[in-house]
């Protein structure tokens, strides 16, 4: 029996709005439709869309996720500096804790991430800050 995908377009991001795609090209999301699509089959919750940074890749890869090497097994390209990326919530954390939180795209970036992450730490980290911030928090 093969889980069924959760459509993306019901999904909503940090901001309460539809979660936008993160990235088409790598082909991210733990579904690989390019969005931070969360579902029952995620149980890593890969919630953050994040662009990626050499200081964010060196210490995933010092904690043990290494992000670079290709894994065609798991339709995963590897990551370069630049490249956005639906990121494990908890992964991501761990990096914003050690200082080298990856820049995030809250448009893209699932709800439930902030069932670990504050929404202020991600809109301070966020590339893509709304203009009006009265509807977070």
């Amino acid at each position: 029996m093969t889980a069924e995908v959760p459509d993306p377009a019901t999904q909503r991001n940090v901001l309460g709005e539809p979660l936008e795609p993160c990235s088409a090209e790598p082909v991210t999301g733990f579904y690989r439709d390019g969005s931070c699509t969360c579902g029952p089959t995620d149980p890593g919750v890969h919630a953050v869309c994040a662009v990626m940074t050499e200081e964010f890749l060196a210490h995933q890869a010092s904690v043990g996720n290494d992000l670079t090497t290709p894994r065609p097994e798991w339709q995963f390209p590897g990551l370069r500096p630049g490249d956005r990326w639906c990121v494990v919530a908890g992964r991501w954390w761990q990096s914003y804790q050690a200082g080298v939180a990856a820049p995030v795209v809250l448009a893209s970036t699932h709800a439930r991430a902030l069932e670990l992450i504050p929404i202020e730490v991600l809109t301070e980290q966020s590339v893509d800050v709304p203009d009006d911030l009265s509807g977070l928090g």
